[in-house]
């Protein structure tokens, strides 16, 4: 189990086998994530928001690093970011496999890497302009 443990900022601490780390000012991610909370507690994983000041003590990474890209941090330890954290998150979801399969195919992976950096550059998010109400966590 990962604690995402509050050892600054309040006294709640979560345990779970995995993480979704989300942009909380990007209303895409934000529903991404509410989608994806349900199928992933049904596993033991959780989400939460990258601007959660514990997420990046918990990654090593600097505040531009870490909302460059979705996050996925598994159980045993190693985070993905971006293409790579949609096929970790594919390999715990027994439907969503398929994603995958594809990626084995020779030069997938390059793909959708580029995908992914392509649809990240393009969705609609400035976090001066683009904020939500409420993040999930």
């Amino acid at each position: 189990m990962i604690s995402l443990a509050a050892e600054f900022t309040d006294t709640k601490s979560r345990h779970a086998r995995g993480w979704l780390f989300y942009d909380a000012e990007c209303k895409f991610c934000v529903r991404f994530s509410r989608w994806m909370a349900p199928i992933l507690e049904r596993r033991g994983m959780a989400v939460a928001a990258l601007q959660d000041p514990r997420v990046g003590a918990l990654l090593g990474l600097s505040g531009a690093e870490l909302l460059r890209e979705l996050r996925f941090l598994g159980a045993e330890g190693a985070h993905f970011g971006g293409a790579d954290a949609i096929l970790a998150l594919a390999r715990e979801i027994r439907w969503a496999r398929p994603i995958v399969w594809l990626a084995n195919i020779p030069g997938a992976v390059p793909i959708l890497h580029s995908g992914y950096a392509w649809f990240a550059a393009r969705r609609g998010c400035a976090h001066a302009v683009c904020r939500v109400d409420e993040p999930l966590v």
